[in-house]
């Protein structure tokens, strides 16, 4: 093989939005191929190579249809990477009463229900892809996103980066829904006083101004953010010598709705005047 060739796996839970991210990559130049049973994907490789001169990006859809072939993951990821392919498994998931609602709204079979409870399916193919999980180099939990932040968030993750670049992605989030299972780094702000003890913003969100204003006039607020920043500033270009290219970094406050939620824009804003290249996801603000 060619050493030089970037591959992209992506696999997952049915419903999570594999065919999505297959579409994205498409639209980014891979050469894009769902479902090619495992032990081929050598040879597949091989083939493409010799067969076109131009070849530099290859996408593979891998799901819980490969049944017995599940187990030759490893070795095949194995071969691929000492034969010089620069392999990423992207591995994308979702709570298991989105994954109901979602087949509810499609009416299509889950493939591992067999005809039984979905409920059951989405039980037998977490087991059956638990080892591809723990292969995955990026987990994304796609719960609360719509198709558009999802496309958004496959493409900051896979487009080629400037160089030297890295994406911050910072997302808010309401600890009583649980933590971002995507998430590099969480930040726990519930120390600070919440607006939702006061009257006149109970019911506003974080992204408007009263709510903002509120926040981040207390001094321990300006303080918290400028060590995040410092913090930041100090991991980020060693992140970068790792070849790390994409950081999620998720602040939680009780609800997501508020404290979180300001602190993520102030955040953004903070970062991008340094020149980093951030992107912005509110979890729970909706809720």
């Amino acid at each position: 093989m060619i050493p030089g060739l970037r591959a992209v796996v992506v696999s997952g839970l049915s419903g999570s939005g594999k065919s999505t991210a297959l579409r994205v990559l498409e639209d980014l130049g891979f050469y894009c191929i769902d479902n090619l049973p495992v032990a081929l994907l050598p040879r597949f490789i091989e083939l493409w190579e010799s067969s076109r001169e131009d070849v530099g990006r290859v996408a593979l859809g891998i799901d819980v249809r490969e049944g017995r072939f599940l187990h030759e993951v490893p070795r095949v990821f194995d071969e691929l990477r000492a034969a010089g392919v620069d392999l990423e498994v992207i591995y994308l998931e979702a709570s298991d009463d989105v994954l109901v609602r979602r087949f509810s709204e499609t009416r299509r079979p889950h493939p591992a229900a067999d005809g039984g409870a979905l409920a059951d399916g989405i039980r037998r193919e977490r087991e059956a892809l638990r080892t591809l999980r723990e292969m995955a180099d990026r987990i994304i939990d796609t719960s609360a996103f719509t198709v558009h932040e999802l496309r958004a968030a496959l493409r900051a993750r896979l487009e080629s980066p400037e160089s030297g670049a890295m994406t911050i992605s910072l997302v808010s989030f309401g600890y009583k829904y649980g933590l971002p299972t995507d998430a590099d780094l969480a930040l726990d702000c519930r120390f600070l006083p919440n607006p939702f003890f006061v009257e006149e913003l109970r019911h506003r969100a974080g992204t408007e101004a009263p709510v903002a204003e509120y926040v981040l006039r207390r001094g321990e607020t300006q303080e918290f953010l400028q060590r995040v920043v410092e913090l930041l500033e100090f991991t980020l270009p060693r992140h970068q010598r790792e070849g790390k290219s994409y950081l999620t970094i998720a602040l939680g406050c009780t609800g997501g709705r508020h404290r979180s939620v300001v602190l993520v824009e102030e955040l953004r804003r903070r970062l991008v005047d340094r020149g980093h290249r951030v992107l912005v996801r509110h979890r729970d603000v909706e809720r």
